[in-house]
C-alpha cells in the first residue's frame, strides 16, 4: 500500500512539474508577443528609437 502511495506520489510530482514548466514556456511567449505588440504600436504612434529606448529603461 505505501508503495503504491509513494508512486502516485511520484507521478503527482512528475506531472506537476510538467505543468509548472508548461506554463513558464507559455508565459515567455506570451510576454514575447507583447513586447512585439508595443515595439508595432510605438512604430504606429511614430516613436522614434531614442523615445523607445527611454521608455522601456523606465520599466
Amino acid at each position: 500500500m505505501e508503495e503504491t502511495l509513494q508512486r502516485l506520489q511520484g507521478r503527482f510530482q512528475a506531472i506537476s512539474e510538467q505543468l509548472e514548466s508548461k506554463n513558464i514556456l507559455l508565459m515567455g511567449s506570451r510576454i514575447d508577443h507583447l513586447e512585439k505588440n508595443v515595439d508595432e504600436l510605438m512604430t504606429h504612434a511614430g516613436m522614434e528609437d531614442q523615445e523607445k529606448k527611454s521608455m522601456l529603461e523606465m520599466s
